[in-house]
């Protein structure tokens, strides 16, 4: 074998397995703070925790799919960005379909624990997004990847504020606009990696036609 192409098979072998460490640790993040967040929403009768833990819960499934395909082919990482697409929309309407609900109890949640929670979520998150930085253009899988940890971010912020309000308020209208706004932020992302992950797979479809012409 050349020596260049033994020099870009080892580079290419790190770079997996640094991807394959990381997934491993937001993996682990994700599924705890999935229990935790899942518990207190429950628990104050938060939608917006309660969302943030499905969050959670996505992300852990997201890593997964990530791992399973870290050494296969691009057109395995693209249908792994397809399915990743799918959960993600998947949830966000069972977060619409939560809001609703509790909307309709009229009873606000616990400020404190939403508060608490909700710092707790956003110090986890920042920690995965900063792991994954430095790996959100190796490729679509872990571009995608990327993109759930962003938005994880903005939505743990958006709970924070949230409880803020409810604490000022005494309403549950800010517990339920962050529901919504977590949801349209899930569809709309969700929306964005299904583009990228059909494109990719209809390229990788057709290169066996072009190699063969």
């Amino acid at each position: 074998m050349d020596p260049c192409c033994e020099t870009k098979a080892s580079e290419l072998a790190a770079l997996r397995l640094r991807q394959s460490r990381v997934l491993i640790a937001v993996l682990a993040i994700n599924l705890t703070m999935f229990c935790l967040e899942f518990g207190a929403g429950v628990l104050s009768g938060s939608t917006a925790l309660l969302a943030d833990s499905l969050d959670m819960l996505g992300d852990a499934l997201v890593y997964g799919f990530s791992l399973f395909v870290l050494h296969r082919s691009p057109s395995w990482r693209a249908r792994a960005a397809l399915a990743k697409g799918g959960i993600m929309a998947a949830f966000g309407v069972g977060v619409l379909f939560e809001a609703f609900v509790r909307l309709a109890t009229g009873v606000p949640p616990a400020a404190p624990i939403m508060a608490t929670i909700g710092v707790v979520a956003l110090l986890a998150n920042t920690s995965c997004f900063a792991l994954l930085w430095r790996h959100r253009g190796d490729d679509l899988n872990l571009r995608s990847t990327w993109l759930c940890s962003r938005n994880d971010l903005i939505a743990n912020a958006a709970v924070v504020a949230a409880a803020a309000a409810v604490a000022w308020s005494r309403s549950l209208w800010p517990d339920f606009v962050v529901g919504l706004g977590i949801a349209v932020l899930f569809l709309r992302t969700a929306a964005s990696v299904l583009r990228e992950s059909i494109a990719e797979l209809a390229r990788a479809r057709s290169r066996p036609l072009e190699s063969s012409g």
